[in-house]
């Protein structure tokens, strides 16, 4: 898997919060920055479902009304059914698979592009969640396990432990490539190169951990977003789905004719990207503690997609990573936060925004150079 490499990434992060604390010291205090955080955890969770479609070189653009819908269907069926909360938020998940997998069916039976049909479902959806909350228009959540998603926060009794389990785990990650590297007859790198890369980890860590740790905790949503940003790097790197997701977006043809089935793909790419948006829906009714006809609406699908690219997934397909989400929803979440605090207005925020969106799709696409196969011929070995 090709990739610009999160070091430009990380630089350009840490020159932001360099020039905003420079500004107000109060950006770089443990409060903000776990306001931060919790802020960037629903649309990085939106985000990293978009990577997901993107590494396809497709496009999903009702991915913020669908979280919008998601979150309505939940808080509708909570409050005014009297489901409970782990039904209803399965079923507002569900809906989200529902959509993705219409979306999918219509692009891959119909040929129709990606962009028509989910540009239709920001429309049609949009009328969805407005026709589901009602006259009300408005619905509040009551205090319920679904609340306590963004309100939970962990001492360091449990976070300390959480954090060297985490670096042990990479670790191991990291021991596990190389051991394989090794079994396949693959040249290895110095061991300088796991080794600097797991310092940076454990660095990061142990400096997240020491932050949450001066003002409430570790947050509950924060835990999720990581753990979902996790769990799709795992697969794209661990599994014969992820390495077919790269072949697809890299070469759909060269891939078709290496045997594989684009277009199932295509449908789980695009059913996976709805449920991460619905999952991105809930953390931001559980932080809002409401749901409303502008939820998932306003600059949450530009703030998601750029997120996405900026962290480092291209716009071209099969090139990037899940934890591009991550990196870009820092980035984007850093500059809205940072303007805010300096009492910036909204034009001001989305002109810089939209200017770092355009340099990061310019870096890449000056570095596409030849289309990726790297991921193809990882698909032909393993076959």
């Amino acid at each position: 898997m090709r990739t610009r490499g999160t070091a430009p990434v990380v630089v350009g992060l840490a020159l932001i919060w360099a020039a905003f604390y420079a500004a107000n010291d109060r950006f770089l205090s443990a409060a903000n920055l776990t306001n931060l955080v919790l802020q960037i955890a629903a649309v990085g969770t939106i985000a990293a479902g978009l990577a997901l479609v993107l590494l396809l070189g497709e496009i999903d653009l009702s991915a913020g009304v669908v979280s919008g819908l998601c979150a309505g269907v939940m808080a509708i069926l909570h409050v005014k059914q009297g489901w409970g909360p782990l039904p209803a938020l399965l079923a507002g998940l569900a809906s989200g698979a529902a959509i993705g997998t219409f979306h999918g069916l219509w692009i891959t039976r119909l040929r129709v592009p990606s962009f028509v049909v989910t540009l239709a479902g920001l429309l049609a959806w949009q009328g969805a969640l407005l026709h589901v909350l009602g006259g009300t228009g408005t619905v509040n959540l009551p205090e319920s396990p679904i609340t306590a998603l963004a309100g939970t926060f962990f001492g360091p009794a449990v976070t300390w432990p959480m954090a060297g389990i985490a670096v042990l785990v990479h670790g191991a990650a990291l021991w596990a490539d190389r051991r394989a590297r090794s079994k396949a007859g693959l040249p290895l790198p110095p061991w300088r190169a796991p080794a600097a890369r797991l310092l940076v980890t454990a660095s990061a860590v142990v400096a997240a951990t020491g932050v949450f740790s001066q003002d409430r905790g570790l947050p509950l949503a924060v835990l999720i977003f990581v753990g979902l940003v996790a769990s799709v790097d795992l697969v794209l790197r661990r599994t014969r789905f992820g390495r077919h997701v790269l072949a697809v977006g890299g070469n759909a043809e060269a891939a078709r004719r290496a045997g594989i089935r684009v277009d199932r793909i295509r449908l789980a790419v695009f059913a996976a990207g709805s449920t991460f948006a619905a999952a991105g829906g809930v953390l931001a009714a559980s932080r809002l503690l409401a749901v409303n006809q502008s939820s998932g609406s306003g600059d949450v699908l530009l703030d998601a997609i750029a997120a996405a690219v900026i962290g480092g997934t291209s716009l071209f397909g099969g090139r990037g990573s899940a934890w591009s989400a991550l990196l870009g929803a820092l980035v984007i979440g850093s500059i809205s936060n940072g303007m805010d605090l300096l009492a910036l207005p909204s034009s001001v925020k989305l002109m810089v925004t939209g200017a770092v969106l355009l340099v990061a799709a310019s870096i890449d696409a000056l570095g596409l150079g030849k289309p990726p196969f790297a991921a193809l011929r990882r698909v032909r070995r393993a076959a």
